[in-house]
């Protein structure tokens, strides 16, 4: 089957194509501009297309003979649709590595066209939400009678401009969390509270993750809130954004801070990706207060991303058979699939 890294050009893109050559895969190179694929193809050996996702006839062409889209261009809230849409009409199996909770709803509402093309539809195929999703997975499987589960996490490193540019446009939405089975809205930094990590507090603010949604669709678990690690001075300065409101979301801000990434952020270096790593922590409740916690750490988040959407791949590229349709990465891979990856420990 050939496949295709789509936003390969991007840092997140970059490092999963480098590795794929490394395990003797040869996916085709595309992105938006030939100018940037071009080059890194040719470096790597690989083919390589060049086309937008804004003129669907081109799309459609660029997918052509294509089996499988692992999409890494970001923002996935004005990436996803055109790309899934391609996947479908081509019957190419759709991968990607967004952790944006709009993005897993609308794959998820493509679940029957899915299935009707016999295709594998899995948004967040990396860090966003891999470990997390399988973790919450262990949890129920350890605890079937589940009815509340709490997520967190410490990632270290920094953000790559993608990740970073996905939190500006997540700022105007405020946070989520979901309550009796449906994803609801609430401010930014609506909750924190503390985490233990070797033995030292680590404070952390909900946000609003992909598992909001995922981790309910994988587990069924109607009350689900997801922290991430933060000092109180964040936490605070977040808070305090709640005052600025819709302002947030007007293009002129969004503009502004999306350039200011442009500007400063280019992602963690191989050797900060190397001495950094992340922490997940999780909790289930039952109806009697009964508690039961995991904990996992991984590799720095970009490299668990790399890995981690690499072995999906492989799964389906191996022809196993596939059950069609929407999944999330413990629906499709097992809850298990985490604890299989590079350098990830599961703590009791």
């Amino acid at each position: 089957m050939d496949w295709m890294i789509y936003g390969a050009n991007g840092y997140t893109g970059k490092l999963t194509a480098e590795e794929a050559v490394r395990r003797g895969l040869r996916p085709i190179l595309a992105g938006r501009r030939e100018d940037t694929i071009r080059p890194l193809a040719e470096s790597l050996g690989l083919p390589w297309r060049a086309f937008g996702l804004d003129d669907p006839q081109a799309l459609r062409a660029g997918l052509d003979g294509v089996g499988l889209v692992l999409h890494c261009a970001g923002p996935f809230s004005a990436t996803c649709a055109p790309m899934l849409e391609a996947c479908l009409d081509q019957g190419a199996h759709y991968l990607d590595i967004t952790g944006e909770i709009a993005v897993f709803a609308h794959c998820h509402a493509q679940h029957a066209r899915a299935v009707q093309r016999g295709i594998v539809v899995l948004p967040g195929a990396g860090f966003d939400v891999v470990p997390t999703d399988c973790l919450a997975a262990l949890l129920k499987r350890a605890m079937p009678d589940a009815a509340s589960l709490v997520l967190a996490f410490e990632g270290g490193g920094g953000f790559s401009p993608g990740t970073a540019k996905t939190s500006v446009e997540g700022l105007a939405s405020g946070g989520r969390v979901r309550r009796d089975g449906k994803v609801e809205r609430v401010p930014l930094a609506w909750k924190w509270r503390y985490f233990t990590r070797d033995g030292e507090q680590r404070s952390a603010m909900t946000i609003p993750w992909g598992d909001v949604y995922t981790a309910h669709v994988s587990t069924g678990i109607a009350n689900i809130e997801v922290y991430m690690a933060a000092p109180p001075s964040t936490i605070k300065r977040v808070r305090r954004l709640r005052l600025l409101g819709p302002l947030l979301g007007t293009g002129p801000v969004q503009r502004f801070l999306k350039a200011r990434v442009d500007k400063n952020v280019r992602g963690p270096s191989e050797s900060l990706r190397a001495r950094t790593d992340s922490f997940i922590w999780g909790e289930v409740r039952d109806q009697a207060d009964r508690l039961l916690a995991k904990q996992l750490r991984t590799p720095n988040g970009y490299a668990l991303t790399v890995t981690a959407s690499l072995g999906i791949v492989a799964r389906l590229l191996d022809g196993e058979p596939a059950k069609p349709g929407y999944h999330t990465p413990s629906s499709l891979m097992g809850a298990d699939y985490v604890l299989g990856l590079p350098g990830v420990q599961l703590y009791e």
